[in-house]
C-alpha cells in the first residue's frame, strides 16, 4: 500500500475510535494504541512508518506549541517551582536510578546505557497527559502542574540523551561541561523562541484583518521557532514552546475576531488529527520491535521492560511528596505563598506519569551502528524496553487514573460556573455603562437603545439573582434561559428558509454561505452563554 493509502486510512480510523471513545467515556488515545496494537500484525502492512524525523520534525513542533498555547500562563507561573521539580529534578532522577537498575540487572548493560535508556523513559508525554486528563474533573492546579511539567521536560531529557549517547559513541563524558552546556542550551532555545514570538506578534499586527494568513502563519511558526533552533544545535522543544507561551498571553492583539475564530476552529482539527495519528502509530510499532529483538529472548526482554516500568512510576512516586513537603518545611516563604497540597492531589500527580511519542522517537533515532562499524550496543533491547514503558504507563496508569480520581474524591473545589458568571456580570455592566455615558444625548435611537439595553439588563438580572420574582413568575434564570432557547429556535427557522433556497436555487451560492455563517455564529454564541439547566 502507498503510504498515503495507509496514512489516509489510519485517519479515518482515527476519527471512528475517537466517536467510539467518547461514547464509552473513556481517554481516545489508549483506545488508540490498544487497536494499533491488534491490527500492527496484519500482513503487508508497514509498520515503520513513524520514523524518528517524522516525529520530531511533524509532529512533535505544532502539538507542543498548541499545549503551550492552551495552558494558563498565570498558574504556569504560580506553580513554577513545582513545574521545574518535576520537569527538570524528577527526569534526572529517574535518569538516574533507572541507568543504576539496567546496569545491574541487564548482563553487559553498560552505565551510560542506562543514563540513555532512563533518559529516553524519564520524561511523561505532554500529548498523553493533556489528553488523559481533559476528561477528567481535577483541580486546575494539577492539570496546570502536569502540563506545564510535560512542556519542559522533553528538553531536559533530550539534553541528558544527547549526552548519554556521546557518552557512548566517544566513550568522553565530564559532567561540569555538560551541566553548564545544559543550562547554556535552554537558556539560548528560550530566548530565540521569545525573539521568534515577538516578530511574529509584530507581523500578525500587520495583517490582522487577513483571516487566512493568520492561520496559515500560526501553522508555520511552531516548525520555524524549532527548526531555528535545532539548526543551532539547540534544543527546538524549548524553542517552540516559549514562543507558544509568549504569544498564547496575546491572543486579544494578535488577531482580530475573525481570524481567532478560525485559528481556534483550524487548530482543534489539526491537533485532534495529529494526536490520534500519533497514538495510533505508536501501536503499530510492535511488530517491527519484536521481529528485531535479537540477542535477547521475548520472555527475558519483557522482564526487564516490566522492571524498568516499575522503577519509572515509582521513582515518580518516591519524588512528589518530598518534592512537594520538603520545600515547605525548608522555606517560611513558601509556606505562606503556597498552599499546601494534600497527599490525595500529590498521588494523582504521581501517578499521572503516561509516556508517549517522545520516548519512542528518542529509541527509534539511536543509530544503528557505532563510528567502528560495529552494532550499536543493546538498541533492539533499549526499543523494546522502551516500548513495554510506554504501554504500561499510558494503558495501564491512563485507565486506572479515573479510578484513583473518583476514589480519593480530588475534583475541583472552586466553581468555574460561578467565576464564569462573575465576569459576564461585570462585562455586562461595563456595557450598560458605556451606553448611558456615550449613546443616552440622541446618538443612537431610543428603541435600539433600550432593546440593547434590556438584552444585557436581563443578563444582569440573572447572573446576580439581584431581581426577586413572585410566586406566581419565573425567576430571572429561567426567564434568560428561556429567552435563548426561543433563539435557537428561530435561528433553526431561519436555516430552514435557507435549504429550501439552496434546494430551489433562488439564490446566489455566496449570498447563501454568508447567511449561514452569520446563523452559525449566532448559534455558537448562544449556546456558549447558555445557562446549565
Amino acid at each position: 500500500m502507498h503510504p498515503i493509502e495507509i496514512v489516509t486510512g489510519l485517519l479515518g480510523l482515527t476519527t471512528l475510535l475517537a466517536v467510539v471513545a467518547r461514547r464509552f467515556r473513556m481517554s481516545y488515545p489508549i483506545l488508540l494504541v490498544i487497536v494499533g496494537l491488534l491490527i500492527g500484525w496484519i500482513p503487508g502492512l508497514p509498520s515503520d512508518i513513524l520514523s524518528p524525523d517524522a516525529v520530531f520534525l511533524v509532529f512533535l513542533p505544532p502539538l507542543l506549541y498548541a499545549a503551550a498555547w492552551q495552558i494558563d500562563n498565570v498558574e504556569l507561573k504560580m506553580y513554577s517551582r513545582s513545574v521545574s521539580l518535576l520537569a527538570v529534578g524528577l527526569v534526572l532522577f529517574t535518569s538516574t536510578v533507572v541507568a543504576f537498575v539496567a546496569h545491574a540487572v541487564i548482563p553487559g548493560f553498560s552505565l551510560a546505557q542506562g543514563y540513555l535508556l532512563g533518559a529516553i523513559i524519564a520524561p511523561p508525554d505532554a500529548v498523553a497527559a493533556s489528553s488523559v486528563m481533559r476528561g477528567l474533573s481535577v483541580p486546575k492546579k494539577i492539570s496546570t502542574i502536569l502540563e506545564g511539567e510535560s512542556l519542559v521536560n522533553d528538553a531536559t531529557s533530550l539534553i541528558i540523551y544527547r549526552y548519554g549517547l556521546v557518552a557512548i559513541l566517544t566513550n568522553q563524558f565530564v559532567l561540569w561541561e555538560a551541566s553548564l552546556q545544559f543550562v547554556g542550551i535552554a537558556i539560548v532555545s528560550i530566548a530565540i523562541g521569545l525573539l521568534i514570538g515577538w516578530i511574529m506578534l509584530w507581523v500578525h499586527q500587520i495583517i490582522s484583518k487577513d483571516a487566512v494568513i493568520s492561520t496559515a502563519l500560526t501553522l508555520l511558526t511552531p516548525y520555524g521557532a524549532y527548526l531555528i533552533a535545532e539548526n543551532f544545535h539547540l534544543s527546538g522543544v524549548l524553542s517552540a514552546v516559549a514562543t507558544g507561551l509568549f504569544l498564547s498571553t496575546r491572543t486579544s492583539i494578535l488577531f482580530s475576531y475573525h481570524s481567532r475564530l478560525q485559528v481556534n476552529s483550524v487548530w482543534e482539527i489539526v491537533v485532534f488529527l495529529l494526536n490520534g495519528l500519533v497514538f495510533i502509530l505508536i501501536g503499530l510499532q510492535l511488530p517491527m520491535i519484536v521481529s528485531n529483538l535479537n540477542g535477547y529472548s521475548l520472555p527475558e526482554s519483557a522482564l526487564y521492560g516490566l522492571l524498568i516500568s516499575g522503577v519509572a512510576i515509582v521513582c515518580r512516586l518516591v519524588w512528589v511528596f518530598p518534592g512537594a513537603y520538603v520545600p515547605r518545611w525548608l522555606s517560611a516563604r513558601i509556606r505562606k505563598r503556597e498552599e499546601k497540597p494534600t497527599w490525595q492531589q500529590l498521588v494523582v500527580i504521581g501517578w499521572a506519569g503516561m509516556r508517549g511519542v517522545v520516548s519512542l522517537a528518542g529509541a527509534l533515532a539511536l543509530p544503528t551502528t557505532m563510528p567502528n562499524g560495529e552494532p550499536f550496543p543493546a538498541r533492539d533491547l533499549i526499543l523494546f524496553i522502551t516500548f513495554i514503558v510506554i504501554l504500561i504507563t499510558l494503558v495501564v496508569q491512563g485507565l486506572t487514573l479515573p479510578i484513583i480520581v473518583e476514589s480519593l474524591n480530588v475534583r475541583e473545589q472552586i466553581d468555574e460556573k460561578k467565576e464564569e458568571r462573575k465576569l459576564r456580570q461585570k462585562m455586562a455592566l461595563q456595557v450598560i455603562t458605556h451606553l448611558e455615558a456615550n449613546h443616552s444625548a440622541g446618538s443612537v435611537h431610543d428603541d435600539v437603545l433600550s432593546y440593547v439595553k434590556n438584552e444585557y439588563e436581563l443578563k444582569i438580572s440573572e447572573l446576580s439573582g439581584m431581581l426577586r420574582a413572585s410566586n406566581n413568575s419565573p425567576r430571572p434564570a429561567e426567564l434568560y434561559q428561556q429567552a435563548i432557547r426561543l433563539q435557537l429556535e428561530l435561528i433553526d427557522v431561519e436555516r430552514t428558509v435557507l435549504i429550501e433556497q439552496r434546494q430551489s436555487s433562488l439564490l446566489d451560492g455566496d449570498v447563501l454561505r454568508k447567511m449561514e455563517q452569520e446563523l452559525d455564529l449566532e448559534a455558537a454564541r448562544l449556546s456558549l452563554v447558555q445557562p446549565a439547566e
